[in-house]
């Protein structure tokens, strides 16, 4: 029997993306999945809509990060993909740095990609590429969402939105139950109120 894969959707600004992700990663442990990492940009879900200002500065700051790892990921291989951003994330998320530059710097030396690439921070050579694998994730879920998208045995859904990131067992049967509710046919929403942020462990 193949063994399937989770496909997840990412924006390294994002920290519930990274929330999912570290999730991803653990139900890989106790399940019978792969976790494979996509690129998205939450600059282009937002560009044209009405945010606030502080959150608008963010998504302008966020682009060049998404520009730096689709480069990477087009240059060097998409084994690239998850390594690179678990640096990129670790970084941002649990370890708090706000400079964006320093940390995917940071990050490209850590897993030995040329310093060279932080250049594609400032220029558009691969938009295309980041475009389209952001329209590939709104294509499966509708554009009224935003990171993280996964996409599992024929079924996507935006999420899960959890903090903090179930390990071992609980984060295989949060899995099971996810799967389970997105694969009803009709089902499209369950929600509550977050009253806590991101637990980085």
């Amino acid at each position: 029997m193949s063994r399937e894969t989770l496909d997840l959707w990412f924006d390294t600004a994002c920290p519930w993306a990274w929330m999912t992700s570290r999730w991803g990663l653990e139900v890989a442990k106790v399940r019978d999945i792969d976790v494979k990492f996509h690129v998205m940009s939450l600059n282009i879900l937002n560009r044209d809509k009405d945010i606030p200002a502080d959150y608008r500065a963010l998504m302008d700051r966020a682009l060049a990060p998404m520009r730096i790892v689709t480069a990477a990921i087009a240059e060097h291989g998409e084994e690239i993909t998850e390594p690179l951003y678990t640096a990129i994330g670790t970084r941002i998320h649990p370890g708090g740095e706000k400079d964006f530059d320093k940390a995917v710097a940071e990050a490209l030396d850590e897993v030995g990609l040329p310093a060279d690439l932080m250049k594609y921070g400032e220029r558009d050579d691969y938009d295309a590429a980041l475009q389209e694998s952001h329209d590939e994730a709104l294509a499966l879920v509708g554009d009224d969402v935003g990171t993280p998208i996964c996409r599992v045995a024929g079924t996507a859904f935006f999420g899960p939105v959890v903090t903090p990131a179930p390990k071992g067992e609980d984060a295989g049967r949060l899995f099971d139950g996810v799967l389970a509710v997105a694969s009803t046919p009709g089902f499209f929403e369950l929600k509550r109120t977050r009253n806590q942020g991101p637990v980085f462990d």
